[in-house]
């Protein structure tokens, strides 16, 4: 899976505004940054009149639209998805995902926390939590930026999430099986291994 964290906080923190300036600093480095934007509300994209909406309105459970510079996909769902199932479908050919939202999510996550917006930090004790962006000083052992220092922030994905995920990756192997990627111990991928080099072998 594409290297993923997530930027919380509460609403009205500036979590946007944030993830903004991150992937505009992201992308001057070079890299390819994909956001996923979790809404806890009912949105709409394909509004009332448009020929996707009528599409959808027909009956049709999926609505792709196509250009020679985007693409949108709209689908029926009877629940939230994943982000385990989402990132491999649809963010892909990407050096970073970033979510904005998901605080209670296993992620890697920096929260953005405002004093004027709660009395303290959301994920204050949360393992998964690489730092705070804050207007005032925190009491935390984690990291704490200033609330404009993006770069900063941009720093912390850089060497914790794309580049830290890409050597922990090129340290083991991983098999994937029906869409799952399984995670494997240094002794069962060098059985593994061998015994893929044994069958190899027995090819012509």
């Amino acid at each position: 899976m594409v290297p993923t964290m997530s930027i919380v906080g509460f609403s009205g923190s500036g979590k946007t505004t944030l993830i903004v300036k991150v992937v505009s600093e992201l992308t001057a480095r070079g890299y390819r940054v994909g956001t996923i934007k979790h809404d806890a509300h009912k949105f709409e994209i394909d509004h009332e009149g448009k020929d996707s909406w009528r599409h959808k309105k027909a009956g049709a459970v999926s609505v792709l639209i196509t250009s020679a510079e985007k693409l949108a996909f709209i689908k029926s769902t009877s629940s939230e998805i994943a982000l385990r199932e989402a990132i491999p479908l649809y963010m892909t050919d990407l050096d970073v995902v970033i979510t904005e939202g998901y605080k209670t999510g296993k992620l890697p996550k920096i929260e953005v926390y405002r004093d004027s917006v709660a009395e303290r930090p959301a994920c204050l004790n949360d393992p998964a939590l690489l730092a705070i962006v804050s207007d005032k000083a925190v009491d935390t052992k984690r990291p704490t930026l200033d609330i404009n220092d993006f770069k900063g922030v941009a720093d912390i994905i850089e060497n914790k999430i794309i580049k830290g995920t890409k050597a922990e990756r090129a340290r083991r192997l991983e098999l994937s099986l029906n869409g799952k990627n399984l995670k494997l111990s240094d002794e069962t991928a060098k059985r593994l291994k061998k015994a893929v080099e044994e069958v190899l072998a027995g090819v012509e």
